[in-house]
């Protein structure tokens, strides 16, 4: 039991810590329809990890670097003739694309892809907390200096900027802030998956909210019962956490929807 629980602490840990962040940033991505953005962030880790094992440097300053390089790419490529959906598609494609075909050309890569894909937060030891903790304190700081401006701009661009708030500099510091946590989370959830850490707790959580505040606290909720039962069903189940983790999540996801849904037809047969 023991060993059992050096194992799976730290990536508990470390999991709890991200859930503070996945909760407020997947509840802005929601009302901002910004969904696509976060899986094209996600794919271009892959690309990041190769340039890393190419230049034979950490793995985070490769992921960084192509997070806040695509994040200058979307800013330059934003223009009204162009859907953001599609630019967001193509970039999305192009990355993944890239960041696999990279890979299999680098022998010392191969073994580790299922892990890079899907991700393996196991192997989070408690040296790695401390820098992963203030990172995460320093997004939280930022996030919460902006909270207001990010929801004005998430419910009305145009009245927001008629309130003096700047709606691109608010824009920008969203992107920097998802590329952030797409450097953290490649650890926990893979590539693959990273976008579905942010979507589900908070799509799950506006079923169950009223308010802004209840669905940022019930997205918090949803996305730590997701990290607990699916980091000791990976260990119990030897699978993939990032996998169990996600499916956690759309199992309690689908169970609270079918409920709510029953509960209405009864009400409605009354």
């Amino acid at each position: 039991m023991m060993e059992w629980l050096q194992l799976l602490l730290p990536a508990w840990t470390m999991g709890t810590l991200l859930v503070f962040l996945t909760a407020p940033l997947g509840c802005l991505m929601l009302w901002r329809r910004m969904s696509f953005f976060a899986d094209t962030m996600a794919h271009g880790t892959l690309l990041g990890v190769a340039i890393a094992g190419v230049l034979t440097l950490p793995l985070w300053m490769g992921v960084s670097f192509i997070a806040l390089l695509l994040v200058g790419v979307l800013w330059i490529l934003h223009d009204p003739r162009l859907p953001n959906d599609a630019l967001l598609a193509l970039c999305s494609a192009t990355l993944l694309c890239s960041g696999l075909l990279l890979i299999q050309h680098l022998p010392a890569l191969k073994p580790e892809l299922l892990s890079y894909l899907f991700g393996d937060l196991l192997t989070i030891s408690w040296s790695d907390l401390p820098i992963f903790a203030l990172v995460i304190v320093f997004a939280l700081a930022v996030l919460f200096k902006n909270w207001k401006a990010q929801i004005q701009v998430a419910i009305d661009p145009d009245i927001a900027v008629s309130e003096g708030v700047n709606a691109k500099w608010q824009r920008l510091i969203f992107m920097i802030l998802l590329a952030l946590f797409t450097v953290l989370a490649l650890r926990a959830v893979g590539s693959l998956l990273m976008g579905a850490l942010l979507v589900i707790p908070a799509l799950t959580a506006r079923l169950l909210a009223h308010s802004p505040k209840q669905m940022v606290i019930m997205a918090f909720i949803v996305a730590q019962i997701g990290v607990t039962v699916g980091l000791w069903s990976s260990a119990g189940l030897n699978i993939s956490t990032g996998l169990s983790i996600v499916l956690t999540m759309s199992i309690l996801f689908a169970l609270i929807f079918i409920v709510q849904k029953v509960r209405s037809r009864t009400r409605s047969f009354k």
